[in-house]
């Protein structure tokens, strides 16, 4: 039995904060493939070929949260949580 409220009980699973389900704009596009590098994801972002829900983004470090919606060479993507 715990000793949290009922309602409250804790489990085993490891709780992610909200700054912890984010994700750098550079980091993503290497990770889904968009780019082979580091430097080919800041060249693509600074040269104004990525949007962010609709909007030019610039920033290769803009924190990517889940719902956000990126749009790279053609590609659209949905940012989701890993749910853990």
């Amino acid at each position: 039995m715990s000793n949290e409220p009922p309602g409250e009980e804790l489990s085993d699973q490891t709780i992610e904060t909200p700054a912890q389900e984010t994700i750098a704009l550079d980091m993503f596009l290497k990770l889904a493939s968009v780019v082979p590098s580091g430097g080919a994801a800041k060249h693509l972002i600074q040269s104004g070929a990525v949007q962010v829900n609709g909007t030019v983004e610039t920033r290769r470090g803009r924190k990517l949260r889940p719902g956000d919606l990126v749009e790279a060479n053609g590609e659209q993507f949905v940012i989701e949580s890993d749910g853990l």
